[in-house]
């Protein structure tokens, strides 16, 4: 109960402050999004580009845990998970909240969740995600960027939103975990306090689903 009541918060104060405190909404902000869509970067900050690319990777990372969750939730998981893609923590916060603890999967997974659920899904997220970063820590000019997360609301929500995705994963890993066979201890702390990187070298490294709950005394960790 307290989880959902701080979830809850955590949500309706976000879409508070990004609605209604939030610096307003530039003239150019639709044109600035299509063109990091196309691809017509040119002339762009390499931070923006960096992070929204980044805020492509976060969803996709969720998908991997999400649509694992859902399956034996009341709630159906996928269409919180795709909406993710638009807008992110606002859309996933509502299933985080709704959502039950879920330590088993039952059944056997499809084709998507074996994709999901592949070591290779994970290490191609990690790659994309260190190329992003490399060439926005590398290339953005950080007083540029700091000046338009001041007066966009665009950038402003994107890079909180940015930041929301990068913490909320620990309220998914301890169930992804008990899936798994895994006690938690030191796997869950290293993944929660590294932001991004952590949970995509969770989904690089961690063993297949198993359909029982009980950890695994050669897995355990702590």
């Amino acid at each position: 109960m307290l989880r959902r009541i701080g979830l809850t918060v955590l949500w309706v104060g976000f879409l508070i402050y990004a609605f209604g405190f939030a610096p307003p909404d530039s003239p150019e902000t639709w044109t600035l999004i299509q063109r990091l869509s196309t691809g017509d970067w040119e002339g762009i900050n390499p931070l923006i580009i960096a992070l929204f690319n980044i805020m492509g990777v976060l969803p996709t990372l969720y998908l991997g845990i999400v649509l694992v969750d859902g399956r034996g939730q009341k709630i159906p998981a996928f269409p919180f998970a795709m909406a993710s893609f638009a807008v992110g923590a606002f859309a996933l916060l509502p299933y985080l909240i709704l959502r039950q603890p879920n330590p088993d999967f039952p059944g056997e997974p499809n084709r998507l969740l074996k994709l999901l659920d592949s070591r290779g899904f994970g290490l191609f997220l990690l790659l994309v995600a260190v190329i992003l970063l490399a060439f926005g820590l590398t290339q953005g000019n950080w007083a540029d960027f700091v000046q338009q997360w001041q007066t966009s609301r665009f950038i402003h929500v994107m890079s909180l939103d940015f930041c929301l995705l990068s913490v909320l994963f620990p309220t998914l890993l301890g169930d992804d975990l008990a899936r798994r066979g895994i006690q938690r201890g030191r796997i869950f702390w290293g993944v929660t306090l590294l932001p991004l990187l952590g949970p995509l070298l969770y989904l690089s490294v961690r063993p297949p689903l198993t359909q029982s709950s009980t950890p695994s005394p050669s897995l355990e960790v702590s």
